[in-house]
């Protein structure tokens, strides 16, 4: 049985290790300041034989305003209210502060189980916190140290028995439905048969990975509130705000789809806060893992350097890239704007020559279904393989329109040519003297795979490779064989 398990406190008590711990990987952004956590981030826990959903929190604050401390506690407050269980985390070096009875009252009030734990806890300087703990009035206290792994056996034994209630409870409904005729298999097609060779398409078990990338309030976290159609992620006026790499489930009109929201990406030398370093370093780990990278410009300033940037990274790492140009709403002249947009694309970054160009609007919704299409299409394009038959067709063609250079005299003979890999397409051209086929020439069969096999915008790795490359005795020396030897040194001495 499966439920959720929220990590609630003020900010700086432990709460982002906690999480770390539980989920077994360094996920969640940890400093020695506090509010490094701003959003909401889920991660599947194990302890000992419990499985469950547990949720990361930014640290509560006693604003209730619209500030950003504000903003953060109301998303606090949404995650309480989505969880089945709440562990409420104090600081047991610091001791119970006023801040504490204020958060345990709403816990109270709001959420059916809550779990009171007494953080840092190791040795004595937390025996007097954890004494302190009980005039809260939520029960005894866990005694817990997340960095050093201690206590994780007794919130175990609490975990327990409210897992068992879950368990029971899903059981009751299991039985309902099928009192009904509701089970699951209901709506199965038995005798329907997956298609072949599309196993890279989006499914449950393995979701599309697209990342959202780009600078500081190109509005990343609200374009993916829209998608979800909730407010999810912490969004404002101000500048880098998101601060986790945060991945998020969803159905997308039928397409499961893992999206990653990534903090904002700064020139490198304008980037000396430390946790700042962090975030970056977070939202470039998401790039790797993505299949789809959405780069995200602002309608009023695009292709900035730090834009070109972020798109080549995107390009070199050899992920399918998406440009969407967020805030279209605010422009008045859309078409000369988009005619202008289109011509800086082509002249600013040619290695992503057809790549798919999106305006969107994330405060309105507006070309959402636009953005989805691009996406697929481009993930399509990321997985398509061409048969060796229909390469060196084209192959020949294209030598016979554009014959290859002959530097030095050398002849260079491109003999044949087959796709080695997909998630980026690449392919191997079996030739004579690769060495000395010029960058032009593979820039010119690149752009003839992008056009004729309509591959537009994907990154396409192409290598040029000699059969001698096989051959085992290349480089070895050529030796004089034994019998000559003896009767060359015969005739030596006489």
């Amino acid at each position: 049985m499966s439920f959720t398990l929220a990590i609630v406190g003020r900010p700086n008590v432990g709460k982002s290790t906690l999480f770390n711990r539980l989920v077994g990987k360094k996920l969640a952004l940890v400093d020695n300041q506090p509010g490094v956590t701003r959003d909401l981030r889920e991660g599947d826990a194990r302890l000992g034989h419990l499985r469950f959903t547990v949720i990361d929190t930014a640290g509560l604050e006693e604003a209730t305003d619209e500030s950003l401390q504000g903003r953060m506690r109301k998303l606090t407050e949404r995650a309480v209210d989505m969880a089945d269980v709440c562990l409420f985390v104090i600081d047991a070096r610091t001791g119970v502060t006023p801040a504490d009875h204020v958060f345990a009252d709403i816990l109270r009030k709001r959420s059916a189980h809550v779990i009171l734990a007494a953080n840092k806890a190791e040795g004595r300087a937390g025996e007097a916190g954890l004494f302190e703990a009980y005039e809260l009035g939520l029960g005894e206290p866990l005694r817990l140290s997340a960095e050093h792994g201690e206590g994780m056996g007794e919130l175990a034994e609490v975990l327990g028995p409210i897992a068992k209630e879950f368990a029971e409870r899903d059981r009751a409904a299991a039985a309902r439905l099928e009192a009904e005729g509701l089970t699951p298999e209901t709506d199965t097609d038995v005798d329907e048969e997956p298609e072949e060779d599309e196993s890279w398409r989006p499914s449950d078990a393995r979701p599309l990975q697209v990342a959202v990338v780009g600078r500081p309030n190109a509005g990343k976290s609200t374009l993916i509130n829209r998608i979800l159609g909730e407010e999810r992620l912490l969004t404002g006026p101000e500048a880098g705000i998101t601060r986790d790499s945060i991945s998020l489930r969803l159905d997308w009109d039928g397409v499961p789809v893992r999206l990653f929201d990534t903090a904002g990406m700064r020139k490198r030398a304008k980037v000396q806060d430390k946790l700042e370093k962090l975030s970056v370093s977070d939202g470039l780990r998401a790039v790797k893992f993505a299949e789809v990278v959405v780069v995200l410009l602002d309608a009023a300033i695009p292709f900035e350097q730090q834009d070109l940037r972020i798109a080549d990274l995107a390009e070199r790492e050899g992920r399918a890239v998406v440009v969407a140009v967020n805030k279209w709403d605010l422009e008045d002249d859309k078409q000369g704007k988009l005619r202008d947009l289109k011509e800086a694309f082509e002249r600013l970054l040619p290695q992503l020559k057809g790549a798919p160009l999106v305006t969107v609007s994330a405060r309105t919704g507006r070309g959402l279904d636009r953005l989805q299409a691009a996406i697929l299409r481009a993930h399509e394009v990321w997985n398509s393989r061409i048969s060796t038959a229909k390469l060196n067709r084209w192959l020949t063609g294209m030598l016979e329109q554009h014959p290859p250079p002959a530097p030095g005299g050398k002849r260079i003979k491109l003999r044949y040519m087959t796709q080695a890999k997909t998630r980026p397409p690449a392919f191997v051209v079996m030739c004579s003297h690769p060495e000395a086929l010029p960058d032009s020439y593979s820039r010119y069969l690149v752009n003839g795979l992008r056009g004729d096999f309509e591959m537009p915008g994907t990154p396409i790795r192409l290598y040029m490779r000699s059969q001698a490359d096989r051959n085992p005795y290349k480089g070895r020396k050529k030796s004089t064989p034994s019998r000559l030897r003896k009767h060359l040194g015969k005739g030596e001495r006489g």
